[in-house]
């Protein structure tokens, strides 16, 4: 079936979470050279929502993609690259959300963090997903529905939270 006719799985939701994460980054660099009265606010309210979105990415992954993806594949050295990456995301994550302001070292930690995630995304669009659409043992459409949910979930959680 040519890819344009196959259904949308995990690795379709999860690549649309990084396109929109890096949009995000985008809009966050746009701010940095803004004159605008607020753009120190805006960007700390940017900064956050990538936070929460990287945060709860991060965390379905670690709890859905990645497990099923190493029972699946024999190369899990990926995965285990994967899984320090994101460990080292979320220290920066953790520094970021606890800045009281928007200065030039939290410009530079959200700058840096977003570095990171273009190379932590290059890995997985590259080389992970085609993997995990290799693997005969996987049914990456019903994990699509599985991670959907638990994002929800955890969206909920956060946003009560607040």
């Amino acid at each position: 079936m040519p890819s344009s006719q196959r259904q949308k799985d995990v690795c379709d939701l999860l690549d649309a979470d990084h396109k929109a994460v890096k949009k995000m980054f985008n809009d966050f660099e746009s701010l940095s050279s803004s004159k605008a009265r607020n753009a120190a606010q805006l960007r700390m309210d940017l900064a956050r929502k990538i936070c929460t979105e990287l945060t709860v990415h991060a965390q379905v992954e670690e709890e859905i993609f990645y497990p099923a993806l190493r029972e699946a594949i024999e190369e899990t050295d990926l995965i285990a690259e994967a899984e320090v990456e994101h460990q080292t995301a979320k220290d920066l994550i953790a520094q970021i959300e606890s800045a009281d302001t928007a200065d030039e070292s939290f410009d530079a930690k959200v700058t840096v963090l977003g570095e990171y995630i273009d190379h932590h995304v290059k890995e997985e669009r590259n080389e992970m997903f085609p993997k995990a659409r290799a693997a005969k043992k996987l049914d990456l459409v019903a994990m699509r529905a599985e991670v959907e949910a638990r994002k929800q979930e955890l969206l909920d959680e956060l946003l009560a939270a607040v």
